[in-house]
């Protein structure tokens, strides 16, 4: 291992959620970022910090060094050295299950889902539904994007030239992508009260507790997530009601949604297929995370534009000559390569999954330290895209870093994890940002509205807090 990677022993290196990481004095303006901390919390101050802001527990050592360690009820090690990160994803899987944590947050909305899932149970589901999000299915499924496309620039547009909120307009997008394409043809619904449902367990069960730090069993009740159960209720009804509808429906659509996909999906080695709760529970997966992190990176990446008007009038310029009016669509794509860096680089200064964490089962040694059993096993995807080792000004906005992406290293970059259990749907995601995000830079300018900059907060995801507000105006 090179002096780079040499690990440093940070045994007692705690951030101080007080502390701004680095002073930027008269180096170029950079976009919002989340500053990393240098002295100890303590118990009570990384649960206060926790419960506020996820990313502010990252101490500034998880930007300049491969590895970092430390104990707070629980030994853990956070992990940025690409080749340890092979070794947890990769080589070791099955050694590093989903912490208990991650599983405690989600498991009472999503269940025994594709996400929360381990060994045999999660492999029969993935390769059942591996199928569903094949390019052939997810560019099937392109003319919904396309057509929210259109909708959110005429909502944009009836605003006239009142400042707007890109966030929401970016939820409401992506939500309706989302449904149309899993409830297209089934009895209506109130889709305003499912989305409401969705974004009260995130605000209500989404944040971390206590008992979460200090490594207590998840069969004990989390103070603050015990009154989410209507909100669950209501969740999982519409998932039961959906699939009943659909399975009770005689003639089948033209072109398959996503419901009809994963109801006619089968494991290829065993001819297994889904029940009615293993169905919903990955529905609520699927809705919960299809629309939630493409419309937290479309936002982001509205207001990078917004704050680099050189690249946005670049990708304007790209985006109008390819689409001449109107919206974008898959077969677009390949001519779209600014729009794409764009996203890419979107995703790596703010990646939805901030922080990810596993649980070590066996002993082993990552970059020469030794991992115990039951050690947590962080994976801070907020500060590996942003480590001094493995990116060059690695603050900065800068598409250009993507327009080869031979050059970038593999496990340096995890907007969606990698091995095995890379995200599933990530083809459908980036898909739909481009084609969004194409579509919008055509027909609008962004600028940014000063003292209006987001505030990048992770609860379970990486969201702008207080939303991302811009001025918007027409090209044409």
């Amino acid at each position: 291992m090179s002096d780079k990677a040499a690990p440093h022993d940070a045994e007692n290196d705690r951030p101080d959620a007080s502390t701004v990481a680095g002073d930027m004095g008269d180096a170029p303006r950079l976009p919002v970022r989340v500053p990393l901390v240098t002295q100890p919390l303590g118990l009570l101050g990384s649960l206060r910090a926790a419960r506020r802001n996820v990313l502010e527990i990252l101490p500034e050592l998880a930007v300049k060094q491969p590895i970092v360690s430390g104990r707070m009820g629980i030994r853990w090690h956070m992990v940025m050295d690409p080749e340890a990160l092979r070794r947890v994803l990769i080589e070791k899987l099955d050694d590093y299950p989903k912490s208990d944590v991650t599983k405690n947050l989600l498991r009472p909305a999503i269940g025994e889902s594709l996400f929360i899932s381990e060994g045999a149970h999660w492999r029969w589901q993935r390769r059942a539904a591996a199928p569903v999000f094949s390019h052939r299915n997810v560019a099937g499924l392109g003319p919904v994007m396309t057509r929210a496309a259109e909708y959110a620039c005429r909502r944009i547009a009836a605003q006239g030239t009142a400042p707007v909120n890109l966030a929401d307009e970016m939820v409401r997008a992506t939500y309706e992508v989302i449904a149309d394409v899993t409830f297209s043809g089934g009895k209506a619904f109130d889709r305003d009260a499912v989305h409401r449902a969705i974004e009260t367990y995130i605000a209500e069960a989404g944040r971390v507790s206590l008992f979460d730090i200090l490594g207590l069993p998840g069969w004990i009740p989390r103070p603050g997530r015990l009154f989410s159960s209507r909100t669950l209720r209501q969740m999982k009804a519409v998932a039961d009601d959906a699939i009943d509808s659909r399975r009770a429906r005689d003639t089948p659509p033209g072109t398959p949604d996503l419901m009809d996909l994963l109801l006619a999906a089968e494991d290829p080695q065993t001819g297994r297929r889904m029940n009615d709760r293993e169905l919903a529970d990955n529905l609520l997966t699927f809705i919960v995370a299809g629309h939630e992190t493409t419309a937290l990176t479309l936002g982001w990446a509205l207001y990078l534009c917004a704050f680099d008007p050189a690249i946005q009038k670049a990708a304007a310029t790209e985006a109008i000559a390819v689409l001449q009016d109107r919206a974008a669509t898959p077969a677009d794509l390949d001519a779209l390569p600014l729009t794409r860096q764009i996203i890419d680089e979107t995703l790596r200064l703010y990646p939805p999954a901030g922080i990810i964490s596993r649980s070590a089962q066996a002993p082993d040694r990552l970059c020469d330290r030794d991992i115990r059993p039951k050690d947590t096993i962080i994976l801070p995807i907020y500060a590996l895209h942003r480590n001094r080792l493995l990116w060059r000004d690695p603050d900065r906005f800068d598409p250009a870093r993507f327009a080869d992406r031979k050059t970038i290293p593999r496990f340096a970059y995890l907007p969606f994890g990698d091995g095995p259990r890379v995200c599933i749907g990530a083809t459908f995601a980036l898909q739909e940002a481009v084609i969004l995000l194409a579509t919008l830079l055509s027909r609008f300018r962004f600028s940014e509205i000063p003292g209006r900059s987001p505030n990048p907060v992770m609860i379970l995801t990486l969201r702008a807090e207080g939303g991302v507000w811009l001025n918007v105006s027409p090209r044409h």
